[in-house]
């Protein structure tokens, strides 16, 4: 029988944290967008990313561990996005391997980012999320978060351009 659990990262964590980034970012680029390959940031340049975001705590780091493998992770901090108040916080990334979808992890990690950002004075938080990526909005849908029709925005991932929109929520 495994456990699961989730606790904060730390530097050495990063290395599993840019194979977990990798993985499911190639499988929503498969499966959302039907893109064999995603050109994009570097296994290791994802391993430089999350050390110094571990390091410096932009953003906090979380990670959702099986058993002794790490399956899971969320970035989260204050909104990155101009004009926001400094109590709206942001999950900046919120992974979970696909073959441990539907086991909870998921609501795990966003409790987990739930309690840190509130220990921060937050009261409200962002995310951004692929328009197209019906599992993600179901998913933070069911947690609770709303779509912001007018934050509609392009982004460029790799070679490839990425219609995303805001969902937002109160924190209690």
């Amino acid at each position: 029988m495994s456990t699961q659990t989730v606790r904060p990262a730390t530097v050495r964590d990063a290395k599993a944290i840019a194979r977990v980034h990798a993985a499911v970012t190639q499988a929503m680029h498969r499966d959302v967008f039907g893109l064999d390959q995603l050109s994009g940031p570097s296994l290791d340049e994802l391993q430089v990313y999350w050390r110094e975001a571990i390091e410096y705590s932009e953003p906090q780091v979380q990670v959702a561990i099986e058993g002794e493998i790490m399956v899971g992770f969320v970035g989260f901090d204050r909104s990155r996005d101009k004009g926001t108040p400094s109590t709206t916080g942001e999950i900046w990334a919120l992974c979970v391997l696909p073959d441990h979808w539907q086991q909870g992890l998921g609501t795990a990690l966003w409790d987990a980012a739930n309690d840190g950002l509130k220990e921060e004075g937050c009261t409200r938080v962002t995310v951004w999320v692929p328009v197209r990526d019906e599992r993600a909005l179901r998913f933070f849908e069911h947690a609770g978060f709303k779509r912001e029709m007018n934050t509609l925005k392009t982004v460029q991932a790799g070679s490839t351009k990425i219609e995303e929109i805001r969902l937002r929520r109160e924190l209690q």
